[in-house]
């Protein structure tokens, strides 16, 4: 009688752990499988259907990106969902490949949000080049069975997000958690990007030593602080560090001169010397400046080589653009037989895979909650979206719709640049030292800065001084 009852049982699904190499070559546990009987694998007991979420990570590394899969694996399995970590961004499900991906779970997610880095790894592969990436990456989320995904990235990751949404049709919801050391996605406010505070905060110490190192041994420093198109985080940094002057993008209206910047640095050196008798100094530049140079002049750089990423930006950090203005300001001082210490240091890497602080650990849970509650039970107005990005606003969720944050000029993300007529940014230039109207309206200083530009040599009185450096006060935005 037993052994018939046993007969009839039942048979359970056998439990199978898939293995493959991650990118680095190393073996890694992938998602748990149920097989029932010689090559069928089948879904987990509690998958039904296309109802996994998808969780992957685009772009640079920010700190606060393992505390947003965190929360969106916490709260997506009390909902009773399975969360797939998908590997290495976009790349592979472009590929067809659906084999680079983990199942996560509670326990190995609970602590990671004290981690800097990704345990996805992150990548610039971009979908959106060609349809039939859009289609692969569908085909490949679909063989997975996952219907939600979120994407945690900048304004590409976000692109490639909208237009997978629209190439879905219904098929997949989407929701895109923002994520930038840059701080230029257009969220509501003034409300940054998760990751740019703890960047803001390392850069802040970075620069703290370097102007204690500037005023010790009499030199300056040339720091191109990272942010492809704005001037957050340089201008973030310096705000906080009281550096002695910050140059942005933001400020010029079209394109910008090298010879323009030297001409800055050049001159806060000098007023620095005549009007306070520093030697010393130390002058943040925003990496995309860069970007606003023309091709022309790039190309014309010894040792300039201009390569660009999948989503068609220049790689900046392959040009070193503190390199070549310390060059060039040392040049123009040694033919006026004058010698000046400068040093260059570029920050951005060291910034973008830090742990992240309580700002940024607190931000990003309420960001991968809020991301989760769209995909899994959004209210009617989120309803109406296939995809969204989702933010903070006034200490509230909110959802934006993919297609109201595309730039109707360019097609692509819109991008949060730092106004320079706002009150933010005119406090942070009333402490800079950097030639100003007032240098060349006073005659007393204008002297002095003359007779510091000619350094003991005939030839170059206030009125050339004021020919060569006067147009600064009048062609850069923000000045005071």
């Amino acid at each position: 009688m037993g052994s018939a009852r046993a007969a009839a049982a039942p048979q359970l699904p056998q439990q199978q752990k898939i293995f493959c190499l991650d990118w680095s070559g190393v073996p890694c546990r992938m998602f748990t499988s149920w097989k029932r009987g010689a090559g069928e694998v089948m879904d987990g007991p509690e998958s039904n259907g296309q109802d996994r979420i998808g969780v992957l990570v685009g772009g640079g590394p920010a700190p606060g990106i393992n505390g947003v899969i965190s929360a969106i694996t916490l709260e997506a399995r009390s909902r009773g969902r399975q969360v797939v970590g998908i590997f290495d961004g976009f790349q592979w499900l472009m590929a067809g490949a659906t084999d680079k991906v983990k199942l996560l779970d509670r326990d190995e997610v609970s602590r990671i949000h004290f981690q800097g880095g990704s345990i996805l790894n992150t990548s610039r592969a971009n979908p959106t080049k060609k349809a039939e990436h859009l289609d692969a990456v569908l085909a490949s989320l679909a063989k997975l069975k996952i219907g939600y995904l979120a994407t945690i990235g900048g304004d590409d990751t976000m692109f490639g997000a909208s237009k997978l949404a629209e190439r879905a049709a219904g098929r997949l919801r989407v929701c895109h958690v923002p994520k930038t050391i840059d701080n230029d996605l257009p969220l509501p406010g003034d409300i940054p990007t998760f990751g740019f505070e703890t960047a803001r905060h390392l850069g802040f110490a970075l620069v703290h030593n370097l102007m204690e190192d500037s005023r010790a041994t009499r030199r300056w420093y040339f720091v191109v602080v990272m942010g492809r198109t704005a001037g957050h985080l340089a201008l973030g940094i310096g705000k906080a560090a009281g550096a002695t002057l910050t140059v942005i993008p933001e400020e010029f209206e079209g394109p910008v001169r090298l010879e323009t910047l030297c001409d800055l640095l050049e001159g806060a050196i000098l007023k620095r010397k005549a009007l306070l008798g520093r030697l010393d100094g130390v002058a943040l530049i925003a990496e995309g400046l860069l970007e606003r140079l023309t091709p022309e002049e790039m190309t014309s750089i010894e040792g300039v080589r201009i390569t660009r990423d999948d989503y068609g930006h220049l790689r900046l950090a392959d040009m070193d653009l503190a390199f070549i203005l310390k060059t060039q300001v040392e040049r123009r001082f040694a033919e006026r037989g004058e010698r000046i210490g400068i040093t260059h240091k570029n920050i951005g890497y060291e910034v973008r895979c830090a742990d992240p602080l309580a700002f940024d650990c607190e931000y990003v849970r309420a960001l991968g909650y809020g991301a989760t509650d769209f995909l899994l039970r959004p209210d009617a107005e989120a309803a109406r979206y296939h995809g969204a990005l989702v933010c903070l606003d006034n200490g509230k969720l909110r959802y934006l719709n993919f297609d109201d944050l595309l730039d109707p000029a360019t097609g692509r993300t819109k991008i949060r640049l730092v106004d320079v007529t706002k009150p933010s940014y005119k406090i942070a230039r009333e402490y800079m030292i950097r030639l100003e109207r007032e240098d060349f309206e006073d005659g007393e200083r204008l002297a002095a800065l003359a007779r510091a530009a000619a350094n003991g040599a005939g030839g170059f009185g206030p009125e050339e001084f004021k020919k060569k450096f006067g147009y600064l006060v009048t062609e850069i935005r923000g000045g005071i």
